[in-house]
């Protein structure tokens, strides 16, 4: 937790402002699990929250509610929304298929990071992510908003990386990865040892 902790402090050193719209994606499963153990790190500073996650995802959202009421009991102004966006790829879709189905996705996601204009966005390997960091890049590209993206690669990608991974390595501010042979793999990320 504490290195978690230093991970947020260190890529936000010099650009801290007072209050930080966070964007948060993730989805079901170990990928929620990892990502709220980081987020239980972080000060109220990174406030309001908005979680993003597939429409198809059930268990999330009770995770999330769960997570934002015990952080309530410490942070009395605790801020957060829930935002669904269809899921870009489905278990066992063919590739041919994922590519509508992520295009339209990204069509889904446009609106919505449009009006949240985040300045933070922090992922860590599910699909439904690549959709709103390609909308983010689109917005910064027309000079609307830029955000700061940070992939944080899960615990489970040792040797290589994720799907999601391999694509947003390229677009990505910070790549975090957890395990040192994924670092020689891929020069541009960052090792910090196991952070969730």
């Amino acid at each position: 937790r504490e290195i978690a902790a230093c991970l947020i402090s260190v890529l936000w050193a010099g650009i801290v402002q007072p209050l930080l719209l966070q964007f948060i994606l993730f989805f079901t499963g170990g990928h929620t699990t990892e990502i709220l153990r980081l987020l239980s790190c972080l000060s109220e500073s990174y406030s309001p929250r908005h979680y993003i996650f597939a429409d198809s995802d059930k268990m999330s959202e009770a995770k999330i509610r769960s997570f934002e009421q015990k952080r309530a009991e410490t942070f009395s102004n605790s801020q957060f929304t829930l935002d669904r966006i269809p899921r870009s790829r489905e278990v066992r879709q063919s590739w041919t298929s994922s590519v509508v189905t992520t295009l339209y996705s990204i069509l889904y996601s446009l609106p919505l990071t449009y009006k949240l204009k985040p300045d933070l966005i922090l992922c860590n390997g599910p699909g439904t992510c690549v959709p709103v960091c390609i909308s983010a890049l689109l917005l910064g590209l027309l000079g609307i908003k830029r955000a700061i993206i940070v992939y944080v690669e899960s615990i489970c990608r040792v040797e290589t990386l994720s799907l999601s991974g391999k694509i947003l390595y390229y677009f990505s501010d910070y790549f975090i990865v957890q395990w040192p042979d994924l670092k020689e793999k891929y020069p541009k990320s960052v090792y910090l040892g196991r952070i969730v």
